[in-house]
């Protein structure tokens, strides 16, 4: 049974144009080592872009058998692409992917069922 995991994290304001750049990358020259990095960490990944009255948001969902443990390793390993993803990250969210969350992990609060 596949489990769900999903995170909001905001746009650091003044690093929406990062964002933009990190957008195009991750769908072009990046694209097949994103694919192969999630698929070796059993999940399925799919982020929404959204602008709010409070700043711009990126919505995180991870699908698989632990997709929490899969979060969690998102700095693990030195390739090409988990570097520039985890430097991206750190720059354009202020979040360092290489240490623990700085607060407890998303909890959900209600589900509709199927």
């Amino acid at each position: 049974m596949s489990k769900l995991f999903a995170i909001c994290v905001p746009i650091v304001k003044g690093k929406e144009e990062v964002f933009k750049n990190f957008r195009a990358d991750l769908n072009g020259k990046f694209n097949s080592g994103y694919k192969e990095n999630r698929k070796k960490l059993g999940i399925r990944e799919r982020s929404f872009h959204q602008v709010t009255p409070m700043g711009e948001m990126v919505i995180v969902t991870l699908e698989g058998e632990n997709p929490a443990e899969a979060f969690s390793k998102f700095a693990a390993g030195d390739d090409e692409f988990t570097k520039w993803f985890v430097e991206q990250v750190k720059e354009m969210h202020g979040l360092d992917l290489t240490q623990p969350p700085p607060g407890p992990m998303p909890e959900m609060i209600v589900d509709s069922g199927a």
